[in-house]
């Protein structure tokens, strides 16, 4: 029960210890976490990183049958790193300046957003379904689901600076509030208790 919520030590913005060398990252990136399948939509994140590439490079973790085309297709304006540990998954989500996210289907929960905001990452991502109840205005954007609004708003959002920090105290205090393990955990068992005395 208590995995449903996420390590706020984990996904810490201060766990970054030897993340950057490691994978010799940029002091700024957008991240795009997830299986590189059509239904999770690298192939949106793609495409919309021509529209902020001379800002930001993308950088995408996880496997899939799409990763040579798309490999192809983003050229150098980011990086595939494939399968990663977890120790170095939260460590990049920690380090990025940005996440997102562009499923085609709508998601009924994204445990990638609450990590993001744990890390006080600001979050960038299509709109619909259990997103809507987990990003606010002040922890980050959603859009249209389409490539070109995804890029513009990833490009709008990079170029504000006072945004971003707003953002990312908004991220670490709403996660802390609504989705740790330590808050999650308890209520989820007074959830079951509860249920379980009622039939």
């Amino acid at each position: 029960i208590q995995a449903c919520g996420v390590n706020l030590d984990e996904f810490n913005p201060n766990n970054i210890e030897g993340i950057t060398e490691k994978y010799a990252l940029p002091a700024t990136y957008v991240i795009c976490p997830g299986a590189l399948t059509k239904s999770k939509g690298p192939q949106n994140v793609v495409e919309a990183s021509t529209h902020y590439s001379d800002l930001a490079e993308t950088i995408f973790i996880g496997d899939g049958e799409l990763r040579d085309p798309l490999e192809a297709q983003l050229g150098k304006r980011g990086r595939f790193l494939g399968f990663v540990s977890n120790e170095d998954k939260a460590k990049l989500i920690n380090a990025a300046t940005l996440l997102v996210a562009a499923p085609e289907k709508k998601e009924h929960f994204g445990i990638i957003y609450t990590e993001a905001m744990a890390a006080s990452v600001p979050i960038v991502a299509y709109e619909g379904g259990g997103v809507n109840s987990i990003v606010t205005p002040e922890t980050g954007v959603l859009t249209q689901r389409d490539p070109k609004t995804l890029g513009e708003e990833i490009r709008t959002l990079l170029l504000n600076e006072k945004k971003r920090a707003s953002m990312t105290k908004e991220s670490r205090e709403r996660a802390a509030e609504f989705y740790a393990t330590e808050v999650l955990g308890p209520r989820l068992n007074q959830w079951l208790l509860g249920f379980i005395k009622a039939h």
